[in-house]
């Protein structure tokens, strides 16, 4: 298939209340692995991918590391494969689409980008991460841009998460318009909320799968459920507990 078959491909995988399931890999082998239990997608985590090469996360690791690996998933099965590319690297609109450029040009067919400042404090306004997320789309007319509000997973109190609907929806209208074909939002766990913002959203949602099961997000109206860290971080706990057993 061309790049625009594969991309539009992976967009049909995003089915309100049939969500396809991305259980986050970190490199070729992780992606081989996941692909031949029968995935239909597949996408990195920021997290493992930094953790598995010794980086924290937040853009610590390089981006010519990100890239190459990429490559090197996306040459290892024949799935279609989103990156998270976290803030893109760039704050500078220009800087961001030469860099979404290079990663569509790795073959990935989406990415995740957020709108907290990496590296800094708070969030972008909405009218600046607007302005990044249609930066992102002017590299590609293609790819899947799964625009991330971090307003819920910066809270950690999930008291509060209703309070933050309202700009939660504010910022998903904000970046569908500027271009972004999905809105992540993770850190919500509330099922009530959670159906709110798919019943809201012109966009299909993508939840992370801590907290919560896959049919509460099937019954919500989810299209997309990503799991994040949450495999490498229990694989590596599982990878000390088989060598403490050696003892």
């Amino acid at each position: 298939m061309t790049y625009s078959e594969r991309a539009a491909a992976f967009a049909a995988l995003h089915q309100p209340g049939n969500p396809v399931v991305l259980y986050n890999i970190w490199d070729a082998g992780s992606a081989k692995a996941i692909a031949g239990a029968g995935a239909a997608a597949l996408a990195t985590g920021s997290h493992p991918v930094a953790a598995a090469q010794g980086f924290a996360d937040g853009e610590q690791i390089p981006l010519e590391f990100v890239l190459g690996n990429a490559e090197r998933i996306i040459a290892a099965t024949g799935l279609p494969v989103t990156i998270d590319f976290e803030g893109g690297y760039a704050r500078a609109p220009e800087q961001l689409t030469a860099n979404v450029k290079r990663l569509a040009e790795t073959g990935a067919v989406g990415l995740n980008f957020e709108d907290q400042v990496v590296g800094g404090d708070g969030f972008y306004s909405i009218e600046e991460q607007a302005r990044r997320v249609a930066a992102v789309r002017a590299a590609s007319a293609d790819i899947f841009v799964n625009a991330r509000t971090d307003l819920f997973l910066k809270e950690k109190d999930a008291s509060k998460h209703a309070g933050l609907l309202s700009e939660a929806l504010e910022r998903g209208a904000a970046y569908a318009e500027a271009g972004a074909s999905g809105f992540f939002v993770p850190g919500l766990t509330d099922p009530e909320l959670i159906a709110g913002v798919c019943e809201a959203s012109t966009l299909p949602v993508n939840t992370m799968m801590r907290g919560i099961t896959l049919e509460t997000a099937r019954q919500a109206g989810v299209a997309r459920a990503s799991y994040g860290p949450i495999p490498h971080a229990r694989l590596m706990q599982v990878l000390a507990e088989h060598f403490q057993t050696l003892a």
